[in-house]
C-alpha cells in the first residue's frame, strides 16, 4: 500500500479539480498511481453526475460573449441553487461555454458537448460538464445556447442582474460599429426590460392574430355590458385590443424607455441614429434569455432542511 502523502492530493486536486476527499480516496484506490486516479475521478464523476442527473437544476445564469463586432453567443447553464450560481468557479465555467459557444458550427446542445471544450482539447464539453458537477457537487445543465452572426452589420450584447437575463441583438447597417454599438446596447437594455416577441409586425403569424382575437371576443361575449353593443363596435374594440397588444410585444413598436418625450418608439429612435451614423440601422434579429424561465423551480425550505440536519 503506497503512503499517501498531502503533496500527491494537492497535486491530483490542481490536475482534476476534484474536492479534496476525493482525491485522497482516488489515490487510496489505485495504491498512488497518478494516472490512475486521475481515471478514477472521471468515472466517479460521471457516476456522481448520473446520480445527480434527476435532481432539478432551474436557478443559474445566462451569459453573453462577444467573439467580435460580428459573432456573439447567449448561454443559459442551469444549477441547483442560487448560492452556486454565484459561485465564481460555475461562473467562470459559464463563460468559457459562452465562448465554446460563439466558435461552434453546433446547431443544438447534444452536439455542443460531443466537440472538444475549448479550455482543454483533451476532454469534450460534455466531460468538462461531469467534471465540474462532480466538483461543484451539484446537477449543471447547459440548458440552451444562440450563435448569433452579422452578415450586414453588427452584434450587441448585454447582461442585467449578473445574469438574471441575457440579450444578444443583430443590427444590420452599412456604418461602423463603433459609431452605432452604444445606442444598440440601448436597444438591449430595451428588449431585457420590455421583453418583447417580435422585432416588428411582420413576424407576427396570422394564427396567433386569430387567436387573440377569439380570445378578445370571448372575453367580450363573456361581459353582459360589452356583449350588448353592436357587432361593428366589438369588431373595433377587438381590433383596437390586438394593435394595442402588438405595439407591446413588437420592438420596434414600442415606447423606447429613454425617450425624453415619452412617446418616441424604438422605430424612431433608430431613425434617428442612423441619420447620426450616416447609413440607415435596422433590427434584424435579437435573442433574450432569462434563466430559469419556463422551468419548474424546486420549493425549499432551507432553514428547515438545515435545521433537520442539526
Amino acid at each position: 500500500m503506497a503512503n499517501i502523502t498531502a503533496g500527491m492530493v494537492k497535486d491530483l486536486r490542481e490536475m482534476t479539480g476534484a474536492g479534496m476527499m476525493d482525491c485522497k480516496k482516488a489515490l487510496t484506490e489505485t495504491d498512488g498511481d497518478m494516472d490512475k486516479a486521475v481515471e478514477y475521478l472521471k468515472e466517479h464523476g460521471q457516476a456522481k453526475a448520473e446520480k445527480k442527473a434527476s435532481r432539478i437544476a432551474a436557478e443559474g445564469v445566462s451569459i453573453t460573449f462577444e467573439k467580435d463586432d460580428k459573432t456573439a453567443s447567449v448561454v443559459e447553464v442551469n444549477s441547483e441553487t442560487d448560492f452556486v450560481a454565484k459561485n465564481e468557479q460555475f461562473q467562470d465555467f459559464v463563460k468559457a461555454v459562452a465562448e465554446q459557444a460563439a466558435s461552434t458550427d453546433a446547431k443544438d446542445v447534444d452536439a455542443l458537448l460531443n466537440e472538444k471544450w475549448i479550455l482543454d482539447q483533451s476532454k469534450t464539453v460534455q466531460e468538462a460538464l461531469v467534471e465540474k458537477i462532480a466538483t461543484i457537487g451539484e446537477n449543471l445543465k447547459i440548458r440552451r445556447f444562440e450563435k448569433v452572426v452579422a452578415e450586414n452589420g453588427c452584434v450587441v450584447t448585454y447582461v442585467h442582474g449578473g445574469g438574471r437575463i441575457s440579450v444578444v441583438v443583430e443590427a444590420e447597417t452599412n456604418a461602423d460599429a463603433s459609431a452605432v454599438k452604444e445606442a444598440l446596447k440601448n436597444i438591449a437594455m430595451q428588449i431585457a426590460s420590455m421583453s418583447p416577441k417580435y422585432v416588428d409586425r411582420s413576424e407576427v403569424s396570422e394564427e396567433y392574430i386569430a387567436k387573440e382575437k377569439e380570445t378578445l371576443r370571448a372575453q367580450i361575449m363573456n361581459d353582459p355590458k360589452e356583449s350588448q353593443k353592436p357587432e361593428k363596435v366589438i369588431n373595433g374594440m377587438i381590433e383596437g385590443r390586438v394593435s394595442k397588444e402588438l405595439k407591446e410585444i413588437c420592438l420596434l413598436d414600442q415606447v423606447y424607455v429613454k425617450a425624453e418625450d415619452g412617446k418616441q418608439t424604438v422605430a424612431k429612435y433608430l431613425e434617428q441614429v442612423g441619420k447620426e451614423a450616416g447609413s440607415p440601422v435596422s433590427i434584424k434579429r435579437f435573442v433574450r434569455f432569462e434563466t430559469g424561465e419556463g422551468l419548474e423551480k424546486k420549493n425549499e425550505d432551507f432553514a428547515a432542511e438545515v435545521a433537520a440536519q442539526l
